[in-house]
């Protein structure tokens, strides 16, 4: 095939839209060791990209090489390939592009005393001629596929490409924190980042500090493979992926199993539906990652991806355990400031539902079903702790006494606790804190083979259709574990024999009913723990008390001082917070106290 067909064929795999021709510059002048980086755009970079950096330059002699095919400096031996420490090759990409556009190159090396430029039209290359400019080396590309009509048309409009370059440029400089970066759009400055050694200041140029200030800092180790970063608090959850970046050794890239792995450690503390923040970085050997998978070089393989699962795995967590992930109750606005001459500004009247609001749907109303015998006489529970049943083995002991003592709580419109602590005041949602209390003692039962079970006197019934039949066929052994005993009883009919103590009075179609909803919308790929975890989840959430119950003072005092019993009390089983916290600063702030 002649040459043009050839770098045209590489252009259709390379240059997508404008967003690949800013990935595949910026990769080269990063390349050339550069202290900042310069680029604009114009039409979404339809009408011209345009790559400035400060690096190394091209020798005028050389400029001839960086736009040809199959040329490059930076590899010398065939073995380089499997050490591969630099991200692009500049031939190969200015080759394919100007295939396919105008390309203006322009450079000077630091000995040189003046520049030279060379221009490729549709592939065909111009003469090397001096030229007065700064240290390193301009790229312009312009008029992205003007030659190519059919690709042209496939692209959108302005707009829509400007986001996905915009988006290519975000990439490449959180991967590339200590570079100075600008990035333009048709004359008006969107980025303006400074270099910088840490990578909270990047992130925090690009989302702003705000955000950037609450990220939590991850690091782990495994041999020659490490992992750091940042990552989101669970309140602090949003609805797309994102702000969901990887990179490996400079590169950003794509990995569902290690996305999965992040799922996984936020599952238990992240609303269903919703994405956590995620900043990871991977160091690991060159020849432990394929990084040519695919000519954009967004995917990559690596020699032992199940370490990469774990490590990123057991990272989270351990961050997870030893933080403070209670969610804190924000103001709904800011306090104009105290003026002493005129006494305090005219404020509406701010009530604390208005601040719960945002973080709470709708009650729940249904009749209380308290999962412990209760005195009738005195209204308190008979003979042990009502939250937390005596159970032989289990790791959930009674909470520490002095957390208790310390701790006064009220409730409120029979759905939320009030209590004071040493800091300030936590208001509590009851049904997500027992949920959570009920999950995590189901849990420990579980685990130590100790669950208790009460065989009901008369087994009820379910009706069942054919899909729901199959659903608890397929997963008796697993309802088993949990204490849900099922056995058949003629057509698609089912009897349930047993229910989990901790279940309390809540009737088994109910419980069944609900874990079967759960397993039908798992996916088919879910391991065994996950199965038992997702049935756990459900028996919890409707043995739970709901919003709506009105409690008595122990049954209050109970559920408050177990939540000290348990290590991840902040949040519900399903992601919600179990708490919001005030401080007694931010209550003296409100207050003009200080």
């Amino acid at each position: 095939m002649p040459l043009s067909v050839v770098n045209r064929i590489a252009a259709g795999e390379v240059v997508e839209r404008p967003a690949s021709v800013v990935k595949e510059l910026l990769e080269n002048a990063l390349d050339s060791g550069p202290t900042r980086i310069d680029v604009s755009l114009e039409q979404g970079g339809i009408g011209l990209v345009r790559v400035v950096d400060d690096g190394s330059g091209i020798e005028p002699e050389d400029l001839p090489l960086a736009v040809s095919t199959h040329a490059t400096s930076k590899l010398r031996v065939a073995e380089d390939l499997e050490h591969i420490g630099t991200l692009g090759f500049r031939g190969e990409a200015l080759a394919s592009i100007s295939e396919v556009a105008r390309v203006v190159l322009r450079s000077r090396t630091p000995t040189a005393g003046h520049g030279a430029s060379i221009e490729v039209n549709g592939g065909q290359m111009g003469e090397v001629t001096p030229e007065g400019c700064a240290l390193g080396t301009t790229v312009e590309v312009h008029q992205l596929f003007a030659n190519v009509p059919a690709r042209r048309a496939f692209l959108r409009a302005a707009p829509t490409e400007w986001s996905h370059a915009s988006e290519a440029f975000v990439r490449t400089a959180l991967a590339h924190p200590a570079v100075a970066m600008t990035l333009s759009h048709n004359g008006r400055r969107v980025h303006d980042l400074i270099g910088a050694d840490r990578w909270r200041t990047r992130v925090g140029g690009l989302y702003g500090q705000a955000l950037a200030d609450r990220l939590l800092e991850v690091e782990a180790h495994d041999g020659e493979i490490s992992v750091h970063g940042l990552v989101g608090r669970p309140e602090d959850d949003v609805a797309g992926t994102r702000l969901q970046h990887l990179f490996v050794s400079g590169r950003p890239f794509r990995d569902r199993s290690i996305l999965h792995a992040v799922q996984e450690a936020y599952r238990g503390v992240l609303l269903s539906g919703r994405q956590p923040i995620v900043f990871l970085r991977f160091e690991l050997p060159p020849d432990m990652v394929d990084v040519n998978v695919h000519p954009a070089k967004m995917e990559v393989r690596f020699r032992e991806p199940s370490r990469l699962y774990r490590l990123v795995l057991s990272c989270l967590r351990t961050k997870f355990l030893v933080s403070d992930l209670r969610t804190p109750l924000v103001p709904p606005a800011e306090l104009p400031p105290y003026s002493a001459a005129g006494g305090p500004p005219s404020l509406p009247v701010q009530r604390l539902e208005a601040g719960l609001a945002p973080w709470f749907g709708q009650p729940e109303r249904a009749e209380l079903s308290r999962p412990w015998p209760v005195d009738a006489a005195a209204d308190q529970p008979a003979g042990h702790d009502p939250f937390l049943p005596a159970r032989p083995g289990s790791d959930l002991g009674p909470a520490p006494v002095q957390a208790a003592a310390a701790e006064r709580a009220v409730q409120m419109h029979n759905r939320y606790l009030i209590v004071e602590t040493a800091e300030g005041i936590e208001v509590i949602d009851q049904h997500a804190l027992h949920e959570r209390v009920l999950y995590e003692a189901l849990k420990s039962s579980v685990a130590a083979g100790n669950l208790e079970v009460q065989p009901l006197l008369i087994p009820e019934p379910v009706d069942l259709s054919p899909a729901d039949l199959e659903v608890v066929t397929e997963h008796a052994a697993t309802l088993e574990r949990a204490g849900l005993r099922i056995e058949p009883f003629g057509g698609s009919t089912v009897i349930v024999t047993s229910t989990p103590v901790l279940a309390g009075n809540t009737p088994a179609e109910t419980l069944l009913r609900e874990v079967v909803d759960r397993l039908a919308a798992l996916s088919t790929a879910a391991d065994s723990g996950m199965l038992v975890d997702e049935v756990l989840h459900s028996l919890a959430c409707r043995a739970a008390i709901k919003a709506g119950n009105p409690l008595s003072q122990p049954e209050i005092d109970a559920l408050v001082r177990d939540r000290h019993a348990i290590g991840t009390s902040h949040h519900c089983p399903h992601g919600r917070p179990t708490s919001l916290t005030l401080s007694r600063q931010e209550l003296d702030r409100q207050f003009r106290r200080t």
